[in-house]
C-alpha cells in the first residue's frame, strides 16, 4: 500500500504516473532505506522539509543506488500535488534543490506549452548545483539543468517524456516568440550609443556656434594666404599664430615661420661667397 499511487490520481501521458520512472529504477527505489525511512506517508506539505534538507541532485550513483532526490521525484508522482503547490516549490528562491526537484516533476508531467512557460524564466539562475552521479560529485548549474531538461532525452538517468520543439509551437500559435536577455542588452546598447552620438554632435555644434566671434572676417577663397603674411613679415606671422578659429590659418602660419627661421638660419651659417675667394 506505501508504493501505490494516491486514490483519484489523473494519468500521466495515458498511464500511472509512477510509471514515469522506469521499472528497474523504480524498484530500487522502494527498495532502499531512504524511501522507507523518510518517504513514508510524506504529503505536499511534509514533503518540503525533505527537500530543503537535499544537498545534491542526480540519478543512481555507486552500486545503482537511487538518490534522495530520486525518491522525492517518485513520491511528487505518486502523491500528484496540485499545480499551485508546485508553482510554490518552483517560486522558492532560497530553495535551489526544491526548485530543481519541482523543475524535473513539471517537466515530466505537464504540458509542452507550460514546460516552456515555466522553466524558460529558470534559465536566468545562475546558482550552483551539485550533481551526484556513478563517478562522483559534479558542479553544474541551475541553467544547464533547466536547459538540459528542455533539450535532452535522458536526465539524471530518467527517459523524460516527448514534448513538441518550441518552433513548432511558435507556427502553432500556441507559443509566443522567445525573448532572448543578449538581444535585449544589445538593443539596450545600441539605443544608449546612438543617444551619445547625438548629444555629442549637439554639444560640438554648440561650442562651434560659441567660438565664432561676430567680428572675425572668414578671408576669401580666391585671397591667397602666401601674398599677405611675407610681407609684413614676423609680426604679422605672430599674429596669426594667436588665431584659433581656423585651423588653415594656423598651418599656413606655421609653415611660413618655419621657412623664415631657416632662411635665416641658413643665411647666417653660410654667407654668401665673395669673389676673393672664388675659383
Amino acid at each position: 500500500m506505501a508504493n501505490t499511487t494516491v486514490r483519484g490520481a489523473l494519468a500521466i501521458h495515458g498511464q500511472n504516473p509512477q510509471f514515469l520512472v522506469e521499472t528497474v529504477i523504480r524498484n530500487r527505489i522502494y527498495e532502499s532505506s531512504y524511501w522507507k525511512e523518510h518517504c513514508f506517508a510524506l504529503t505536499a506539505e511534509s514533503l518540503i522539509d525533505r527537500a530543503i534538507e537535499l544537498r545534491f541532485i542526480g540519478g543512481v550513483y555507486g552500486n545503482q543506488r537511487p538518490t534522495e532526490f530520486l525518491s522525492l521525484l517518485l513520491k511528487l508522482l505518486q502523491i500528484q500535488p496540485e499545480k499551485e503547490i508546485l508553482l510554490e516549490y518552483l517560486q522558492a528562491d532560497e530553495f535551489k534543490y526544491m526548485r530543481a526537484l519541482a523543475a524535473m516533476y513539471i517537466r515530466m508531467t505537464f504540458r509542452a506549452t507550460d514546460v516552456y512557460e515555466l522553466l524558460e524564466p529558470l534559465l536566468k539562475d545562475f546558482r550552483k548545483l551539485r550533481y551526484r552521479n556513478m563517478t562522483g560529485y559534479n558542479i553544474t548549474y541551475i541553467d544547464e539543468f533547466v536547459d538540459q531538461l528542455l533539450n535532452e532525452e535522458r536526465v539524471c538517468d530518467i527517459i523524460l517524456p516527448r514534448i513538441a520543439k518550441r518552433q513548432i509551437l511558435e507556427e502553432l500559435g500556441e507559443l509566443g516568440p522567445r525573448k532572448s536577455r543578449l538581444l535585449d542588452a544589445m538593443e539596450g546598447k545600441s539605443d544608449h550609443s546612438r543617444s551619445r552620438s547625438r548629444s555629442r554632435s549637439r554639444s560640438r555644434s554648440s561650442s562651434r556656434s560659441a567660438s565664432r566671434s561676430p567680428g572675425w572676417r572668414t578671408p576669401s577663397r580666391g585671397r591667397s594666404l602666401s601674398r599677405t603674411l611675407p610681407g609684413r613679415g614676423r609680426d604679422l606671422i605672430l599674429a596669426h599664430l594667436r588665431a584659433q578659429n581656423f585651423h588653415i590659418v594656423r598651418v599656413a602660419a606655421v609653415s611660413l615661420l618655419i621657412g623664415w627661421t631657416l632662411s635665416q638660419m641658413s643665411h647666417d651659417q653660410f654667407p654668401p661667397v665673395s669673389h676673393e675667394w672664388a675659383l
